[in-house]
């Protein structure tokens, strides 16, 4: 009796480590000042602009590609007449 108790603990335990595990792998986080599309493997590239966030896809089917949107200053150098400026 207590065996088979046992046995079907451990096969729960078994099946709620799968679902984590599968759950875990559907998911993504979109990290502040980026941005995510994703990709289909049947149907290409998906219209919608994933913003900030933890998100689901579909594992092995769709694959989420983050960019980096932050502005970043950029130094022009640039040649004058006088020192002043």
């Amino acid at each position: 009796m207590a065996a088979t108790i046992f046995n079907r603990i451990g096969q729960i335990g078994l099946g709620v480590a799968l679902v984590g595990g599968v759950v875990n792998s559907a998911l993504y986080n979109v990290d502040g000042g980026h941005r995510a599309v994703i990709f289909d493997r049947f149907t290409g590239i998906k219209n919608a602009v994933v913003g900030e966030g933890t998100h689901f896809f579909v594992p092995w089917v769709q694959r989420p590609v983050i960019f980096d949107i932050r502005s970043r200053p950029r130094n022009v150098p640039v040649i004058t007449g006088s020192k002043g400026g």
